[in-house]
């Protein structure tokens, strides 16, 4: 694997021939439009295959599985070009193999809402451990509120991934609703009903767990939303199931903000299995244009949780997205809409912006002036900045990584990821 950075004058083709790959190969992998037009600036990731085969027509993805004693998810893998496709087309070159890279097995997972095509869930679920179908929630009184989640669970099934149930405090409206926690998590009854509730909802559903994120917790219902993952995660357990809790960013135990009070990073590590730590949101829609996940903010609270949970139970956050702001940044009236690495590059392409890259935060990013000639400023996602992550991974010896979310289109996003982690 190699991670390059396209120059002026640099072409799909003239990189391909450079490094004796396929521009078709480097196009796909790289998530470009099919005429592979460059951005200067912007990050490629090359792949170099070992092993490659020539489908004929007819042959499916499980027949060249066999044929080379791999599985279909390897295949899917190293072949973003499918996008799950199981039948080939004659002349495909599919890649069996890649050039020998030391790969270190971790959970991998990402979020689904329910509206998510087809095209793009098949696409991506091969790289996932887990995917967990955005969101349950529930009543006062602990009765469930169920998305439908059929066939994110069938489709991650068939592609062999496991389906997490996520439980949240989500409300109709879009804002996490601190009463609503406040009032199940202090009636025994309701927490009962709830748990027992989940339980028969994973039995029925094929789920594999339960994924909770509780946000904007009140700091009196800290030590009852502990006991409640504790309790939780110790009838899941006894079932056959697991349980994971996802956390704000935090860096310290005391640290102010609704956001963070009521989270105790050192219980709810001992009692859910892991624990999934939100590194993401310091460049967020109302805020000041920033870095979505700056390395340098994400070490900080790494620094703090692998000192209070045990590192083999920790899974960093991976954003899979950015935003575009119009400047100048007005607080209270800027409002950044979200985009893909894609749309992102699409843009700095048709606007001939140059890509620049954040050193500190490891984040690309671009300025442009639309037609009206108001200037933005977009940060966004890309092959180094997943690299980035990644060694973040390894070099805190977590357990994986969760993506937020897997709406958006980033194949080097994925790319990345397979050529440096084994989704287990």
């Amino acid at each position: 694997m190699e991670i390059i950075t396209v120059s002026p004058g640099d072409t799909v083709y003239s990189i391909a021939g450079r490094y004796g790959l396929s521009a078709e190969k480097i196009i796909s992998d790289n998530g470009l439009n099919s005429s592979g037009n460059l951005v200067v600036g912007q990050s490629l990731i090359l792949l170099f295959p070992q092993l490659v085969h020539l489908s004929e027509s007819g042959e499916t993805v499980q027949d060249v599985a066999l044929q080379y004693g791999v599985s279909e998810r390897d295949i899917f893998r190293n072949n973003y070009f499918l996008g799950g496709r199981r039948t080939l087309s004659a002349g495909e070159l599919v890649v069996i193999e890649y050039e020998s890279l030391p790969r270190s097995e971790r959970i991998i997972g990402g979020y689904a809402y329910e509206f998510i095509s087809d095209n793009l869930l098949r696409s991506v679920v091969s790289y996932m451990t887990y995917v967990m179908p955005f969101t349950y929630g529930f009543t006062e009184q602990g009765e469930l509120i169920a998305p439908r989640d059929e066939r994110i669970i069938q489709t991650a099934l068939d592609y062999g991934a496991s389906p997490l149930m996520h439980l949240s405090t989500l409300t109709k409206y879009g804002n996490f609703s601190n009463d609503l926690a406040d009032a199940m998590l202090s009636n025994p009854a309701a927490v009962e009903n709830l748990q027992q509730n989940i339980l028969e909802n994973i039995r029925l559903k094929g789920y594999l767990g339960l994924d909770v994120d509780f946000e904007y917790l009140f700091r009196r219902d800290r030590d009852l939303y502990s006991a409640f993952i504790a309790s939780t995660t110790r009838l899941l357990n006894e079932n056959g199931y697991i349980c994971i809790v996802a956390v704000p960013p935090k860096v310290s135990d005391e640290q102010q903000g609704q956001l963070y009070e009521g989270i105790d990073y050192a219980a709810l590590g001992e009692a859910a299995n892991y624990v999934f730590v939100m590194t993401y949101e310091w460049g967020y829609r109302f805020g000041p244009p920033m870095a979505v996940s700056p390395i340098n903010s994400v070490r900080r609270v790494m620094d703090y949780a692998v000192s209070v949970i045990p590192r083999e139970k920790i899974l960093l956050g991976i954003s899979n997205y950015g935003y575009n702001w119009t400047l100048p940044f007005v607080r209270g009236e800027s409002d950044a809409p979200s985009l893909s690495t894609v749309e992102a590059v699409n843009i700095a392409l048709y606007y001939n912006a140059t890509i620049e890259f954040d050193e500190a935060a490891q984040s690309p990013y671009f300025y442009y002036t639309d037609p009206s000639g108001r200037e933005h400023v977009v940060w966004f996602e890309d092959a180094r900045s997943y690299e980035a992550k990644v060694r973040l991974i390894e070099e805190y010896n977590l357990a994986g990584g969760f993506i937020w979310d897997l709406m958006r289109e980033n194949p080097q996003g994925y790319v990345t990821l397979n050529s440096m982690i084994e989704a287990v």
